[in-house]
Formats: C-alpha cells, sequence, structure tokens
C-alpha cells in the first residue's frame, strides 16, 4: 500500500530515478545502432542487432515476473539498473582498449536486454505500491510523457554526442545515470516490500510460474486483453517501422523528413501523456482504450492515402497522441484488477508480448515490402486495426471499469 501523505515524495523519486536510467539506456542504443549501420551498412547486421534486443527479453519476460511477485521489486530494480550499467563498463573499457568488433555489440545487445526483461514487470508492478488507486491514471499519463518526451531528445543529443566524442562517452554516460538511479532508490525511497515478498516462499518457483499462467488464462480480462494487445502489436509492424522506407520511395530520401517523422510522433505522445493526466479518460477505461484503438486505425490508412507530406506528419502526430489515450487506461485496468501478489508475472506476460509482436509482424510484412507498395499494407493494417478496436467493447462489462469519480 502507498506510504499515506509521502507517496508524492516517493513517486517522484521513483519516476526520476528511472527516466535518469531511461536516458542513458536510450543513447546507448541509438549509438550502437547508428555504430553497427554506419560500420557494416547492412541490413542483415541490423537485424541481428534487433533480434539480440528483443530475444532475450521474449525468453526472460515470463520468469522475470515471478522474481517480480516473489522479490522486492525496488532491489530487482537497482539490479537490472546496476547488471546493464556493468555490461556497458565493459563494452566501453573493451572498445577503448581497441576491440570494437559488430559482434561485440550483439553479445552486449543481449545482455542488456536480460536486464529489461528482469526491470519492465518489476517496474510495472511496483508502480501501485506508491501510487494511491485514485491517482494511477494521473501519474502513469505524467510517466508516460515524460519518458516520450526522453526518446524525443535521446537521438538528437546521441547523434550530437557520436559527432564531437568517442561512442564510448556515451557508454560512460549510461554508466553515470544508472549509477545515479540505483543510488537515489537505494538511499532516498523507502518502501516496504510487497505482501507475497515479505512471505515464505511455500510454492516452488516452477509452481509460481504454473499459478501465473493460470490466473491469466482464468481471468476473463487479462486473456483477451492480451489477445487484443498481441494482434495490436502484430498489425501496427508496418507503421512502426516501414515507414521511414516508405517516406524515402514516396516522398523524398531528405534526412530532414525522417527525423520530421520522429519528432512528429514523439512529440503527438507527449502531449497525449500530458492530456491524460489532466483529462484521465473517460469514466468507463475501456471506452477510452476503443476510442484509442479506432484513431490509430483511421491515421495508419491515411498514411496510405495522403499524397502530401505535412499532412502526412499530422496523422503521424494523432498517432503518437493516441497512444498513450489507449497505454495509459490498459495499465491503470492491469493494476487496479489484477491481485498485487499476481502483478509481477502479469507484467512478464505483458512485456513478452509487446517484446516480441512487432518483429514478428516484421518478418511478414519486411518482405512484403520489397513485394508490393508499404500503402497498401498500411490501408490493409489500418483497415483491421479499426475493425479490432470494437472487440473491446465486449469485454467491457466483466471487468467492471467505471471508476468511482
Amino acid at each position: 500500500m502507498p506510504n499515506g501523505s509521502n507517496w508524492k515524495t516517493d513517486t517522484v523519486l521513483f519516476i526520476a530515478s528511472q527516466t535518469l536510467s531511461l536516458f542513458g539506456t536510450s543513447l546507448v542504443q541509438y549509438a550502437m545502432m547508428w555504430y553497427i549501420t554506419l560500420s557494416t551498412q547492412s541490413g542483415v547486421m541490423m537485424t541481428v542487432y534487433i533480434i539480440c534486443g528483443f530475444l532475450p527479453t521474449f525468453l526472460l519476460s515470463p520468469f522475470a515476473g515471478v522474481w517480480a511477485d516473489r522479490y522486492n521489486r525496488k532491489n530487482l530494480i537497482m539490479l537490472s539498473d546496476t547488471l546493464i550499467a556493468a555490461v556497458t563498463l565493459i563494452l566501453a573499457i573493451l572498445f577503448l582498449l581497441g576491440y570494437k568488433t559488430v559482434w561485440l555489440l550483439f553479445v552486449m545487445a543481449a545482455l542488456r536486454a536480460f536486464g529489461t526483461a528482469v526491470q519492465t514487470p518489476a517496474v510495472g508492478a511496483f508502480l501501485p505500491q506508491l501510487v494511491p488507486q485514485d491517482k494511477l491514471t494521473k501519474v502513469n499519463g505524467i510517466n508516460g510523457s515524460i519518458q516520450s518526451l526522453v526518446m524525443l531528445v535521446s537521438p538528437m543529443i546521441s547523434g550530437a554526442l557520436l559527432a564531437i566524442a568517442a561512442i564510448e562517452t556515451i557508454f560512460f554516460i549510461d554508466v553515470v545515470t544508472a549509477a545515479i538511479a540505483v543510488m537515489v532508490l537505494f538511499v532516498f525511497l523507502r518502501v516496504a516490500a510487497h505482501a507475497k515478498a515479505l512471505q515464505k516462499q511455500t510454492v516452488s518457483y516452477f509452481g509460481d510460474l504454473r499459478e501465473g499462467i493460470r490466473y491469466v488464462l482464468n481471468h476473463p480480462f487479462l486473456k483477451i486483453f492480451f489477445l487484443f494487445t498481441a494482434v495490436f502489436f502484430f498489425l501496427a509492424a508496418p507503421s512502426a517501422f516501414l515507414t521511414p522506407l516508405q517516406v524515402t520511395r514516396s516522398f523524398g530520401n531528405d534526412v530532414w523528413r525522417l527525423t520530421a517523422i520522429e519528432v512528429a510522433f514523439s512529440l503527438g505522445m507527449v502531449i497525449g501523456g500530458l492530456g491524460m493526466a489532466s483529462w484521465g479518460g473517460l469514466k468507463n477505461r475501456v471506452n477510452t482504450m476503443t476510442v484509442a484503438a479506432l484513431m490509430i486505425g483511421v491515421c495508419t490508412l491515411a498514411l496510405g492515402v495522403v499524397p502530401v507530406f505535412w499532412i502526412y506528419l499530422l496523422f503521424m502526430f494523432l498517432i503518437g497522441v493516441a497512444m498513450p489515450i489507449f497505454n495509459v487506461p490498459a495499465m491503470v485496468l492491469l493494476q487496479e484488477k489484477v491481485e498485487g501478489d499476481f502483478l509481477g508475472r502479469v507484467f512478464g506476460v505483458l512485456t513478452m508480448i509487446s517484446s516480441s509482436m512487432m518483429p514478428l509482424g516484421m518478418l511478414v510484412f519486411g518482405p512484403l515490402a520489397d513485394v508490393i507498395k508499404i500503402e497498401w499494407m498500411l490501408i490493409v493494417t489500418g483497415v483491421l486495426l479499426f475493425i479490432q478496436g470494437f472487440f473491446l467493447l465486449g469485454n467491457k462489462t466483466r471487468i467492471e471499469p467505471e471508476r468511482q469519480e
């Protein structure tokens, strides 16, 4: 349970530490990606890097979810940040010693992904321990906006740093930001472990894993929500990954155009998150999610038909706005409706889905992009996303999503 009147201070400390950690992590991710791109100019190498970055997260997430329920979540977050920082420090030292090989980046990307797999479900399950239930929407909205802002500025800063300094400098920045984040949690954040972590564990580790799977399968909302999320991420792959290629082919290969679509999307996410923090969404959270899903479908379809670039940017911006309108109430529903002892395992499943379905979608849509026009894929997936939005409505009565105002 949140710590009385201190919950605001605890929440600010936690979000500030995680923002700092995310900033350093983002700098390194972009630096590694661009280093591989510039040094190899190979699509195959980039594909290997992406697989190394998501496959460990996918494989470890269900187990990490069990850890987030069995052990102190704050300690797990500190442990994962420390692991990521240690791996990055080793990478920086090896690069300084002259071992600047691409395969080393692949190994480090995989090891960092293990840290992310541990951290993500722990963070999602830890926030309800800090924040009163009636404030979760506002806090999730603010947190989402801050994360979007970090993702907006980090590629710019990473690019600027690469232009004036060696890549090792960025590695060391990540080590320092992670160290500060861990120190803030260790010294200043005093939050008791959740109930299950304080109890003697009478069920085996794999017993906990089986219980978590049964909980998800027997929960009327979670089954449909996870199925919806999996299909949603799969269908969103073209708009997420193929729009830069589409812009290059249809509007021109100017670098500013590629930068503009990233900025438009990230700016939309910042504004959407701030809007959710102040507005809170419709009284029925599932209705809010449905509106966002329909909006994303319409805008994805529009990306496939608009002939003018500034209008294209407008729809990219609107997709960005719609993402927090969907994500925030979805996150709050999970935090409200899932029992505290199962939150880690539920967020572990969510992490597994979110880390795998877009790459799986690219295995289908990526090769198709060389055979048919990307515009056609955006039109078809946009229509399917729009239709899918209505499936949430049939589930809303079973999860009692009405907010108590």
